[in-house]
């Protein structure tokens, strides 16, 4: 069966009066997109631009929640109880889910961001305290993460999960990421990144920094566009994906897919 992907990226990633990314460019590329609800970037005027966008362009939607740290960027760790993770999840998606609807649409997905992001997929009371947050607020959410504890909590409460590969970043043995802290953990050689995501798409394998391939579902490719060049990768991505017989859909479309493929190979056992 062909092959199914989405392609997302962080959007509406600036404030006030300043600006981060190619955010309209991006948006003639991805088929969804993570935005920024306020508290590691964003605005209210940012954030009705980009949900307006998105609706414009067909684009799904999704919720970028974070850590309260503005100033860092959402990449520090801070120490919050699950409790305060749970309520700050909650008041980040309310609000993007005020604009969404004032659009005409609603949001479809949930990716937690930067330092939370990685947490969550080690920490099961902070990957508890999102889902659980998610499911109440909307049961149909999507919730977007790596392999790990968010997974697991939110495929226990019977939200759709989809899986996130990141094409710029270093994995480790274990599938993780390997921290931002460490040298080469972000990847800037093109060919490399195009190379490694034909194959997370394609053969369902990435490449460690210990030289051995990890099996990594990729319901999802993250593209990063906050950095010099990142608009010409993102669309010599799409491209090389296309190529390779690859098509390109929202989230709803490729859980779809894998549903029936998952029929399909029952049905022959």
């Amino acid at each position: 069966m062909t092959a199914v992907i989405d392609l997302v990226a962080d959007l509406g990633e600036g404030f006030g009066t300043y600006t981060l990314g190619e955010d309209q460019d991006l948006l003639d590329i991805v088929s969804s997109a993570n935005i920024a609800c306020g508290f590691h970037a964003g605005d209210p005027d940012i954030m009705d631009r980009t949900v307006a966008e998105c609706v414009r362009r067909g684009v799904g939607i999704g919720a970028h929640p974070s850590f309260p740290d503005l100033r860092g960027f959402g990449r520090r760790a801070m120490d919050l109880t699950a409790e305060e993770v749970r309520t700050d999840t909650l008041y980040q998606l309310g609000a993007l889910s005020a604009f969404s609807t004032y659009h005409g649409t609603r949001v479809s997905h949930i990716a937690p961001h930067g330092r939370l992001g990685n947490l969550v997929a080690t920490r099961a009371d902070y990957a508890d305290a999102v889902a659980d947050a998610a499911f109440r607020a909307d049961p149909s959410l999507i919730v977007l993460a790596q392999d790990g504890e968010l997974a697991r909590a939110a495929a226990a409460r019977g939200l759709g999960v989809a899986i996130v590969g990141i094409a710029d970043r270093a994995y480790q043995a274990d599938g993780t990421l390997v921290p931002r802290s460490q040298p080469g953990a972000v990847l800037h050689d093109p060919s490399v990144i195009v190379e490694r995501t034909v194959r997370m798409v394609c053969e369902g394998v990435i490449e460690t920094v210990a030289g051995t391939d990890v099996a990594i579902q990729a319901d999802t490719v993250l593209l990063h566009g906050d950095n010099p060049g990142a608009v010409a990768l993102a669309r010599l991505i799409r491209k090389e994906l296309t190529a390779a017989g690859v098509r390109i859909a929202p989230l709803a479309e490729v859980l779809g897919a894998r549903y029936n493929r998952y029929k399909a190979d029952s049905s022959l056992t």
